[in-house]
């Protein structure tokens, strides 16, 4: 348990939403000075075991990644790594010979693990050619329970990067301390499928040709984001037949105000509400040649360190050990960007203030029939954010002050062009729908009754892309959920009692089939007492070919309670 991470604390009486720093990248120099005296005797990885009835080990209900029945070729990135301090772990990566590309599938496997003791929750990720395969976060450990997770990444989209002889880095800071006794530990491999060739329908999927990186550097690494005109950005000088394009995005919320960006109030509120500054609204806004190209709805990861530890155990919420990128479809840029001129991506994050850990991978399928495209942007009506805050807040006369603060954002636009290709004049429309909320109730005493703040937040994407070629007309329609509500309930004693209901919800309707994702779950607690502390998360997919897997699991007094798996895939 770290306090430092905790979200609510008393002030002088008076109670207080704080956040609190969770670890600036300058913390590397502290760690480095530290390193001499960090070394823990005995230190070692904690095994991985599969979720089990009475275990207070970290469990996730997420699937594994779907496999070919062709035999893989092993790949390994890291063995039993130690990670005692804030230096990036460099290795060699090279694809593997006995299985040379095309590949059916490439799939990611790591697992990760903390020792019994104190220790933050850290930022794991894992690069090669610096483009990032991995993005996460860590489980805290507790004094008597170390922890060990596993983690699975369809890479298939990425064999292009994966095809080259690169070097590889691993990143996680940490510091080990008389205080953070904890070290973390990693081991990662690649799995890459050949294609099946006893098949009938044996062929390799269409992947792009190529992967761009945009990244800290030429071996990977995040860049922060610390204010509204920061930016990582990359300039490419990109083929001549690019005929489709997509980018995949990851914006980590961290800091003293971004971590819990949802519970934010404006400025001039922040004082009387006792909250974060800078409103319950952030979005990454994506760039191409200073023109808008996308937007990035950011999603509210809560890292199991984040608001009361206790929360987390065994089961964190979802994503937080593995991010999901969000993946921005740019195709009417295709023909723009075939011009054999230098472009330039940037990213920023409307309203940031402390800080976001970005980067991004840039996916580009080429027209093999030609060596120039022709075409362009046909419309954009992107455009830029416009929140409304609209605070309904009284003080009393002892100078409690009650009432709600409501940020909402309504995005639609329209993106689209043309790309005139070997196989004829290809039209790529993207309609796009953001829908955001975030309602906030507040109870702010002045005397000694509870603080209160609630919280219901949604965001609502809908993306409907229409293609149209010489086959005809083909529609897919996406749409994205991510519900949170988060209630707290600050006494007196400095005690607090905490709800969370969170999810990520996804719905798929494409010429290529249809998917369904749910990914939910329930928790809360009393802090520090831990009455009441009780978990729950539910993973439902199925795909258009009735593929359907589900799993549930349910914990309380931090251990595993049940699992139930195959509920609602299966008629009654």
């Amino acid at each position: 348990m770290t306090p430092e991470r905790l979200l609510c604390r008393v002030v002088a009486g008076r109670h207080a939403i704080q956040i609190r720093f969770r670890g600036h990248p300058l913390a590397a120099t502290v760690g480095s000075l530290l390193l001499a005296t960090a070394a823990v005797a005995g230190a070692q990885p904690v095994p991985f075991t599969p979720p089990t009835i009475g275990s207070a080990n970290t469990a996730v209900a997420d699937p594994p990644v779907a496999r070919p029945h062709s035999t893989p070729c092993k790949v390994d990135l890291l063995t039993a790594q130690q990670f005692a301090d804030f230096n990036p772990k460099f290795f060699n990566y090279a694809p593997p010979a006995d299985c040379p590309g095309p590949w059916q599938k490439v799939v990611l496997e790591a697992d990760y693990s903390v020792e019994a003791g104190r220790q933050f929750d850290r930022t794991a990720t894992l690069w090669i050619g610096g483009g990032n395969i991995y993005f996460g976060t860590t489980a805290e450990p507790s004094h008597a329970v170390g922890r060990a997770w596993h983690i699975e990444r369809d890479l298939t989209d990425y064999s292009a990067l994966l095809a080259q002889v690169s070097t590889g880095r691993a990143e996680l800071g940490n510091l080990v301390d008389s205080t953070y006794t904890s070290s973390l530990w990693g081991t990662a491999a690649l799995y890459f499928y050949p294609v099946e060739q006893d098949r009938d329908d044996a062929s390799a999927p269409k992947v792009p040709d190529q992967v761009l990186t945009l990244s800290a550097g030429a071996t990977g690494g995040t860049v922060a984001l610390f204010s509204p005109s920061d930016q990582l950005s990359a300039t490419f000088t990109m083929p001549t037949n690019i005929e489709r394009a997509m980018l995949d995005v990851v914006l980590q919320h961290q800091g003293a105000n971004d971590e819990f960006w949802y519970t934010c109030v404006p400025a001039a509120l922040s004082a009387s509400l006792q909250s974060c500054a800078g409103t319950a609204f952030r979005e990454g806004e994506l760039t191409i040649d200073g023109q808008p190209a996308g937007v990035v709805p950011i999603r509210p990861w809560i890292f199991t360190g984040g608001i009361d530890p206790l929360l987390w155990r065994p089961i964190p919420s979802p994503q937080a050990l593995n991010f999901e990128a969000y993946r921005v479809d740019i195709t009417p840029f295709a023909a723009n960007l075939s011009d054999g001129q230098p472009h330039t991506f940037a990213i920023t994050v409307f309203n940031d203030s402390q800080y976001f850990q970005t980067t991004a991978n840039l996916l580009l399928w080429l027209d093999h029939g030609s060596t120039q495209v022709t075409g362009g942007v046909t419309k954009n009506t992107i455009g830029a954010p416009a929140p409304v805050v609209t605070p309904n807040l009284t003080t009393d006369a002892v100078g409690t002050v009650s009432g709600t603060v409501d940020t909402s954002s309504a995005r639609e636009f329209v993106l689209a062009g043309r790309v005139v290709t070997s196989h004829g004049p290809v039209d790529t429309e993207i309609r796009q729908k953001i829908a955001f909320d975030n309602q906030q109730q507040f109870i702010v005493p002045q005397t000694a009754i509870n603080y209160v703040q609630n919280i219901t937040q949604s965001t609502e994407i809908r993306s409907t892309t229409v293609v149209r070629d010489v086959a005809g007309e083909h529609e897919t329609v996406s749409n994205l959920s991510w519900p949170l509500v988060l209630d707290i309930t600050v006494y007196p004693s400095g005690s607090f009692t905490t709800g969370v209901s969170q999810g990520y919800i996804k719905d798929i309707r494409s010429p290529d089939g249809n998917r369904f994702v749910s990914d939910s779950g329930q928790w809360g607690d009393t802090y520090p007492t831990g009455v009441g502390q009780a978990g729950q998360q539910r993973y439902f997919s199925r795909d258009g070919e009735d593929h359907c897997y589900s799993r549930e699991l349910d914990a309380a007094g931090g251990v595993l309670t049940t699992i139930v798996d195959g509920k609602g895939c299966h008629a009654d």
